[in-house]
């Protein structure tokens, strides 16, 4: 478990991160997120001992990083933004000076490398110099030696920067299993990558948490469910069906389009924590409207970060 408290950065007037807390539980893929310039990276190096704080604690699994360094790094396994590899040893070489500086048991080493360098795809390279690698390699390179020494805790920023498609796809789904037996944090400018692969979110700004929840509960949170309704009929007997779920003034309808000759389409807010399609569907029928298609449509991640960034509102930590 991570646990990051009241956390606070100066450089000079500069206030990189501002007081900051959060938690994340044993078990959990946690994306965080925020624009350039938010202070993710810096929170991710006081987090890994890297950097220290102003003010303000982490612990990391039970160790505070300040006090216990030792105790806190050998439970963390760290991917920087820029890979931190040496191009003038092999990708087997570097591992195996990452296995040793890490105290890896020397009976153990061998097995542990080769594990990563299966689980990252490094076979092809794993006898190449690295500065003779595509930046693709280096950083699953750097990747693998942040899962030498089966670290508890992994804290990656922006792993698949670098990466192909067919990478990011394998990568990703690297993260997922990892996540079943580690405690991950991950930074990334995809938010969509993020959407798919975590299970918690964490959204700054000006190094403030502005959101600290699911994605799922962040979209119920901002009562943006929409519904997405397209009917035949004329426009004045649709709307009239869809009267009582449109609110005063029909100020719940957001959007009306004619799709075609005698086919109409509505965007409509829903309530949020209801489910009102099943009603709607029997208020057109009958009105003599027949439903061509009733969909929902949740707030994506990028326009809940949108909102937030460029509102600087704060949600409370769940």
């Amino acid at each position: 478990m991570i646990e990051v408290r009241h956390l606070t950065k100066r450089y000079g007037d500069h206030l990189a991160v501002d007081d900051l807390s959060f938690v994340v539980e044993d078990g959990t893929i946690c994306g965080f997120l925020g624009p350039n310039g938010a202070g993710k990276s810096t929170t991710m190096n006081i987090m890994t001992g890297c950097l220290s704080p102003s003010e303000g604690d982490v612990l990391i699994n039970g160790h505070d990083i300040l006090d216990d360094p030792e105790g806190a790094k050998r439970t963390i396994g760290y991917l920087p933004e820029n890979p931190p590899v040496y191009p003038d040893m092999t990708v087997y070489e570097y591992l195996t000076f990452v296995a040793e500086l890490k105290k890896v048991p020397a009976k153990e080493r061998e097995a542990q490398i080769e594990t990563v360098i299966a689980d990252l795809g490094l076979d092809p390279v794993c006898d190449r110099l690295i500065r003779n690698l595509s930046k693709g390699y280096r950083q699953r390179t750097g990747f693998a030696q942040a899962l030498i020494g089966n670290p508890e805790t992994l804290i990656l920023d922006e792993p698949t920067a670098g990466l192909d498609p067919k990478q990011i796809i394998e990568t990703r789904s690297l993260i997922r299993e990892l996540g079943k037996t580690h405690t991950v944090i991950l930074s990334s400018h995809i938010l969509s990558e993020v959407a798919e692969v975590c299970s918690k979110v964490l959204i700054i700004s000006e190094g403030r948490l502005l959101a600290a929840d699911t994605p799922e509960n962040l979209a119920k949170a901002r009562h943006r469910t929409e519904l997405v309704v397209t009917a035949e009929g004329a426009e004045e007997d649709v709307l009239r069906a869809l009267d009582p779920f449109a609110g005063e003034g029909r100020s719940g309808i957001l959007d009306l389009t004619r799709e075609s000759e005698g086919t109409i389409r509505v965007r409509l807010a829903q309530p949020a924590g209801e489910d009102i399609r099943g009603q709607i569907s029997r208020a057109l029928f009958e009105a003599g409207c027949p439903v061509v298609e009733l969909r929902e449509e949740k707030e994506q991640l990028e326009e809940i970060f949108l909102e937030l960034t460029e509102t600087g509102s704060i949600k409370e930590e769940v």
